[in-house]
């Protein structure tokens, strides 16, 4: 028999069939059901306001994976009640995350931003420290005086022009998120001193040293003023003086607040401060204040490695007042060379009513 001429029997599919027609049938369904899936999700996702979140729902409704960039981003969603410390620290993280002002030195020096934040009780780096082998005056102080008549120099002292200085400056955050997610507390130490090492005749001592501690509470702002964006606030008590007995002996106390801004790689420090009284007879400077001034001004501009910096104060009651000029540059690797010039009162405080220009040379030791 032609088997060519035998009627078409309809072959029953197998096992295998059965399953590639069962899949082939779930992709039809899911082709078909993503444009209602994308319906679904341009109803929903386009009522998120942050760009983030928005992008995540879209991105969870084609079936993508999320952006890394937007999983590594902390979620600005308030936290659910509930969750204790562990919610408050993601709340305060987001809101800070908001304030980030990328590569900021006014962040990087106060912890304003996420990224920059240390754990408390970490030593750091606060003012400059330098070392200046080598620095030079054109009028050296050898008869210190002061109102006080106990403090005030009788019999002149032997102290040469050239000289060297060095300054020592650190910082510890001890407290964080006082108020929310703002608000820190600090203490800083400085310690500043001039060496007469060129002295032989008088076994260089040390003609100087100032010592200055001080309490910060620092405040994150953002505000733009003028073209600045002020980000920092802070007030302090600080007390300095020399340690040193009558008739050389020097200090005040004072408290004072600072407001920080920035402007491209420009930064401005405003602070006024108020020095707190003493009794006429346990004061060594009574008249300091008009030769220090009620304030200073710093200005700090940072680029391709080199810092400059320049820093003044006027008493609008002495009519005096002081400037400091700082430059900061690459040396080798990290190391950093440094100069240093000051003019008019207060190059340290047993000169704080001596008028002199000086010119020093070294190095940064840590930046600042």
């Amino acid at each position: 028999m032609n088997p060519a001429a035998l009627p078409m029997r309809r072959r029953r599919p197998g096992r295998a069939g059965l399953r590639h027609r069962a899949w082939l049938a779930l992709a039809a369904f899911g082709t078909a059901g993503a444009p209602l899936a994308a319906g679904a999700a341009d109803t929903d996702c386009v009522r998120i306001d942050d760009d983030v979140r928005r992008l995540a729902c879209y991105d969870r409704a084609a079936g993508r994976a999320a952006p890394a960039a937007a999983a590594s981003q902390p979620d600005p969603s308030p936290t659910p009640a509930g969750s204790g410390a562990e919610a408050a620290t993601s709340a305060r993280q987001a809101t800070a995350s908001a304030t980030t002002g990328g590569d900021s030195p006014l962040s990087k020096l106060w912890e304003l931003d996420v990224a920059d934040k240390q754990r408390p009780f970490v030593l750091l780096p606060y003012k400059a420290n330098y070392l200046l082998p080598v620095r030079y005056s054109t009028s050296v102080n050898n008869l210190p005086h002061s109102p006080n008549p106990n403090n005030t120099v009788t019999t002149p002292l032997d102290w040469d022009a050239a000289e060297a200085k060095f300054q020592l400056s650190v910082r510890l955050k001890v407290a964080d998120y006082l108020f929310g997610d703002n608000g820190a507390v600090w203490f800083g130490y400085t310690q500043q001193s001039n060496w007469q090492v060129y002295n032989a005749a008088q076994s260089r001592p040390f003609r100087e040293t100032n010592y200055e501690p001080e309490a910060i509470l620092s405040f994150r702002t953002d505000a733009d003023i003028l073209g600045w964006r002020w980000r920092l606030l802070n007030f302090g008590f600080v007390h300095q003086s020399n340690g040193r007995s009558d008739p050389l002996s020097r200090s005040w106390n004072r408290i004072y607040a600072q407001f920080g801004l920035e402007r491209g790689n420009f930064t401005l420090f405003v602070q006024p401060w108020y020095r707190l009284p003493e009794s006429a007879s346990n004061d060594d400077n009574p008249d300091i204040r008009d030769y220090m001034g009620s304030g200073e001004l710093r200005l700090l501009y940072a680029n391709a490695g080199h810092a400059l910096s320049a820093q003044a104060r006027y008493s609008f009651s002495g009519h005096a007042g002081g400037l400091k000029l700082e430059w900061a540059f690459p040396l080798v690797d990290q190391l950093k060379g440094y100069v240093q010039v000051t003019s008019g009162y207060g190059e340290s405080l047993i000169d704080y009513n001596h008028r002199q220009n000086t010119i020093g040379l070294g190095v940064l030791l840590l930046p600042w």
